[in-house]
């Protein structure tokens, strides 16, 4: 006959809780945010993960999934048993630009692939523009086109060949260091149905006051908003409402200027 120890399960339960609990106090740790910006980013109210910590109680399943899939950087295997690494590996290693040597570098140092990065024409096949600011701003209009004279010069990328790209464009600013930093270009494709839009990923998105910014969007706890993110932790998450949105580009590719 088995004798189950209620008071033993619940202490057990308790214990592997608070580590979990402790996990995501290192996550947020680590992102440079607080506990009540990470429910925020989440979709939970408030109180649903500093509550849990300050009195070691449990938090329901559908939040350690959001978290998962909110900071997929973070092994989940991780964060439910304490196994393995708290990052995951990175699954791609961004573009790189050698301006002097007009190449495009791409993976370790160890095991480099190398593609010519290639000035054309307009008429070249597979030239990708990179546009000016202005170029861009209406590009969620379904009759939107690039005018020639917002084109600073077309280039033929081998890598961005099957990804979509319908233009580049110069990154300003800071705010998603260390992922992008000023000057670098990346690779947009034009989302025309917000189904598509890849959580906490980076987008490129068009708005009426802002102007142009480039963030990781994630759902909002607000009503008919989006949540965008930066990378660097110098800058708080903020909610954009849907209607002052008239444009969303997903960020397909990125070129380093060294």
């Amino acid at each position: 006959m088995i004798i189950f120890n209620h008071e033993s399960f619940s202490g057990i339960f308790f214990n592997i809780m608070c580590k979990i609990l402790s996990r995501i106090q290192q996550i947020a740790s680590n992102e440079g945010i607080t506990i009540g910006a990470m429910e925020r980013s989440i979709g939970a109210s408030k109180g649903v993960l500093s509550r849990a910590i300050a009195n070691g109680t449990d938090i329901q399943a559908k939040w350690l999934m959001s978290l998962i899939e909110n900071y997929p950087q973070y092994s989940g295997d991780w964060l439910l048993t304490g196994n393995g690494n708290m990052l995951r590996k990175p699954q791609h290693t961004p573009l790189s630009v050698v301006p002097l040597q007009k190449q495009v570098i791409t993976g370790k140092d160890t095991d480099r692939e190398i593609d010519t990065l290639t000035e054309v024409s307009k008429k070249d096949k597979g030239a990708i523009p990179l546009v000016s600011e202005r170029a861009v701003g209406g590009f969620a209009n379904e009759h939107f086109t690039i005018k020639e004279k917002d084109v600073l010069a077309y280039y033929v990328i081998p890598k961005f060949r099957h990804l979509g790209v319908d233009f580049m464009i110069e990154v300003i600013g800071d705010s998603m260091i260390p992922r992008l930093y000023p000057g670098d270009i990346i690779a947009c494709s034009i989302i025309h149905n917000s189904q598509f839009i890849q959580w906490n990923k980076p987008h490129l998105i068009a708005t009426r006051e802002q102007g142009l910014i480039v963030k990781r969007l994630r759902k909002s706890m607000e009503k008919d908003c989006l949540l965008a993110v930066s990378d660097n932790h110098e800058y708080d998450p903020f909610d954009i409402p849907k209607d002052e949105i008239v444009g969303i580009a997903r960020v397909v590719g990125v070129i380093h200027l060294e």
